[in-house]
């Protein structure tokens, strides 16, 4: 029978122990957990990103919804844990759930420190811990107005940057006359005070926060010394304190923290505790490193193995603001026991200074150029006599011996046990023996399976070295191009670009993101077009001259010269009435082919482009629509005629095929999209080779997709099955919604599954409902403004200049 653990918490250090504990003993334990916060686990360490802008909160989850469900997990969100009766054995949230354990795990973090200053609980005045403070500052900072942050640490100035990023006009305040004091020496802290103030961020040191005031909500900060700074938003990043009170509560020893011994047992060996509320050896430790040692140690003893011991770590710190390269580790006071090689370069902004003790490092910073960082990091934690290399030290490990060397001999050179993501607590062997195991040959293949350069990205640059080191020639980091010649920029760095800094017209892209061209080209303004209206559909006007041609007119040029036109059936379902229209078109304008098409729609051959405008106004009158049939976006739903006259037919695939097409008609997409809805496993309508397929079966509906039937050939891939037409709605447009947000232009569906991975989209949108929902919601806005008829459009005259011939020349006039 298994044991009953119960988790506290649910945030970054206990979701590593379960990882390491279900690897290790997968069915020694039932396991629920109750967390305090309405959401998933996510990665904290992301946070400033999402402040940014840069990222999204589905982009930080850690676990979705379906991780737990796989593993049998009850996870019961917003449950803060009120009791723990350690005498029955159990724990009891604020809304009455018990749960019985037989092992506790106590991670309850921490609270962030709020300065008792008058007008310290004034609204307007927030701290920084999670999501929900993160949510608060992006809302506050749609006002465009002032913030001050009180704090230059870590934290606080990742906030900082974060607001100026969302449009505020910010100010820090910090009580020592250095920034990041306890990671920095004065000359590194004055290099990041300047970075800062160029970026437009008032900086002021040794500042002391008298009170703040306000009538209701907080208008301004007052200093001890007068100074008086307005504001319309305050954050403190001041520091935090370990959660213990429910531990205190429950009996437990605590001390500054939950006391716990080196294998993470409270004063009670069947509870543990992990994480940020937890004191250790003496020290309470806030660092991603020991936290991830933690849990480590916590599973090991779980799963049965006595002999792991948590020992106190030494730690590195980066700040994860974008454009800032910072590194520090280590003990950088000075001391006549103590040496010091220092390196500036004031025309590059850079400084480092490495702090050395009987010729060892005992101490670095780094500011501007923090490459090295982890050679002289991983020196340091080995003590390694560096007497040898004095000279060349501070060059870095690629200059031993006095000249250049490949960097490849250089990350060759760090042993196994040498850490490559700080984040996460990743070491070079770990990165190596995944690429071999599993026949890794991307960047994103080892973010998935060690979570190396997942989170600030900071040491992606080791982890593309050990692919080439693994894989040699067969490793290709160029493999993502530049968009065109006009940039260096790749696709996924637009796109991220475009939502980190809020670029909302092509003009501002190409300012923004230094353009070599002063308009663009044809290859990058159709994408920067489609990636504005898809990322701002309510702000951006779609700029009609940045696409191709067949999309500016809305039809189909020919190689004389003239259009074909495909009207919108819904499904492939037509009328007499619908029928006759068409009949008539083509007398009149004299359209010289009619062609039944493949998608069961009919295509007018031979129009010429005056009279375009007069077509559609024929062809609105009888009730039709744009078909789409030139468009990068939704093109057609086929269907076959299900259970209405089909002796196979298991449901009604015609009206699922027409309510599709009716949902999703007029969006934009990266490239053309193609559906099908078969009514039963004979497949009449060809669902299987579509971008996005539907097979109707007695128990419901099977959705397939990333099918291609042109110049590839390839059979779709199964996403999932759902019982009801709701479900299989709401699955199909999350999927195309997350096509349209990830994949870059012209690249087809089952391009873009195959670069993300099949699995990543079903668990995306099959196992987790908040993001499927996500997924749907912006689908939904974004429709809002793109279900609009641009025949009818044009009928009314938008564009009119463009079906209007420029001059008639006679031949006499030609000659």
């Amino acid at each position: 029978m298994k044991e009953k653990l119960v988790v506290i918490g649910n945030g970054m250090a206990p979701g590593r122990m379960l990882e390491r504990l279900f690897d290790t003993a997968p069915d020694r334990f039932d396991v629920t957990i109750f967390n305090a916060e309405s959401r998933v686990n996510y990665d904290r360490i992301l946070l400033s990103p999402v402040l940014s802008g840069e990222k999204s909160f589905e982009e930080i989850i850690i676990h979705g919804d379906g991780w737990y469900i796989e593993r049998g997990i009850t996870l019961y969100k917003s449950h803060k844990i009120v009791e723990i009766d350690r005498k029955k054995r159990t724990v009891r949230s604020e809304h009455g759930e018990v749960a019985q354990y037989d092992k506790l795990v106590i991670a309850t973090g921490s609270l962030p420190i709020v300065i008792p200053v008058p007008g310290h609980n004034l609204a307007g005045v927030l701290t920084y811990r999670d999501l929900d403070d993160v949510n608060a500052m992006i809302l506050a900072a749609k006002s465009r107005g002032r913030a001050v942050v009180i704090g230059g640490g870590l934290l606080g100035l990742e906030a900082a940057a974060g607001l100026q990023l969302q449009g505020m006009e910010v100010t820090v305040l910090h009580l020592m006359p250095t920034l990041m004091e306890r990671q920095l020496d004065a000359s590194a802290g004055y290099l990041l005070k300047k970075a800062l103030e160029d970026r437009g961020i008032r900086v002021i040191t040794s500042a002391n926060t008298k009170e703040i005031t306000g009538n209701g909500r907080v208008e301004a900060v007052h200093l001890e010394d007068g100074t008086v700074i307005p504001a319309d938003l305050v954050v403190m990043a001041v520091g935090i304190r370990p959660n213990a009170a429910l531990a205190k509560d429950a009996g437990l020893e605590v001390n500054r923290g939950i006391v716990a011994n080196d294998r993470m047992q409270t004063s009670d060996p069947d509870i543990y505790a992990l994480g940020e509320c937890v004191e250790v050896g003496g020290a309470c430790y806030g660092l991603v490193a020991p936290l991830y040692q933690m849990a480590g140690i916590a599973a090991s003893h779980l799963a049965g193995d006595a002999e792991a011991r948590f020992a106190a770590p030494q730690t590195a710190t980066r700040l994860k603001v974008t454009g800032i390269d910072l590194y520090s580790a280590g003990d950088f006071s000075d001391g006549d026991d103590r040496e010091e090689i220092v390196l500036r370069d004031a025309a590059a902004g850079v400084y480092k200074r490495l702090v050395l003790k009987e010729n060892r490092i005992i101490g670095a910073v780094m500011y501007g150029e923090a490459s090295d960082g982890p050679w002289f990091f991983d020196m340091m934690k080995s003590a390694t006599d560096i007497a040898d290399m004095r000279e060349t030290l501070i060059f870095g490990q690629a200059y031993q011996g006095g000249a250049a060397l490949n960097p490849m001999a250089a990350v060759a050179a760090l042993p196994d046990d040498a850490e490559i993501c700080g984040c996460n607590g990743v070491c070079k062997g770990k990165i190596t023996s995944a690429i071999v195991a599993n026949g890794l040959t991307t960047l994103d293949g080892v973010r998935a399976h060690t979570k190396a350069s997942a989170s600030c990205g900071s040491c992606t640059g080791l982890v593309e070295q050990l692919l080439s080191l693994s894989l040699g020639d067969a490793y290709n980091p160029a493999a993502v191009q530049p968009m065109c010649p006009c940039t260096e920029l790749g696709h996924d760095d637009v796109r991220r670009l475009i939502k980190a800094k809020k670029l909302k017209t092509i003009p501002a892209v190409m300012q923004e993101l230094q353009w070599k061209t002063s308009c663009g080209c044809a290859k990058c303004r159709p994408a920067l077009n489609y990636y504005l209206v898809c990322d701002w559909p309510d702000e951006y006007a779609d700029d009609y001259q940045s696409r191709f041609v067949n999309e500016r007119v809305h039809a189909n040029i020919q190689k004389d010269g003239t259009y074909s036109v495909v009207p919108r059936m819904w499904g492939g379902v037509t009328s007499a009435k619908e029928l006759r229209a068409i009949a008539d078109v083509v007398d009149k304008f004299r359209i010289p082919t009619v062609k039944v098409t493949g998608g069961q729609r009919i295509d007018m051959l031979g129009i010429s482009k005056e009279d375009l405008p007069a077509v559609w106004a024929d062809l609105g009158e009888a009730g039709f629509v744009s078909g789409h049939a030139y468009a990068k976006g939704l093109r057609t739903v086929k269907t076959c005629v299900g259970t209405d006259w089909c002796r196979f037919g298991t449901q009604d695939s015609t009206d699922l095929g027409i309510r599709i097409e009716k949902f999703m008609w007029g969006s934009w997409t990266p490239a053309k999209v193609k559906m099908a809805v078969s009514g039963c496993p004979r497949n009449c309508s060809e669902a299987t080779c579509k971008d996005v397929g539907v097979v109707c079966v007695d128990s419901g509906f099977d959705i397939h997709f990333a099918g291609a039937a042109g110049l590839d050939i390839k059979g779709t891939e199964l996403l999932g099955h759902v019982d009801t037409e709701d479900a299989a709605l709401q699955h199909i447009v999350a999927l195309v919604q997350m096509y349209r947000e990830q994949a870059r232009y012209l690249e087809r569906i089952y391009k873009w599954a195959k670069r993300i991975g099949l699995d990543e989209i079903r668990r995306q949108i099959m196992e987790d409902d908040e993001k499927r929902r996500a997924y749907f919601a912006r689908f939904v806005f974004s429709q809002s403004f793109a279900q609009v008829d641009p025949w009818s459009e044009r009928v009314s005259g938008k564009d009119k200049h463009e079906f209007k011939p420029m001059a008639t020349l006679s031949l006499e006039a030609a000659q």
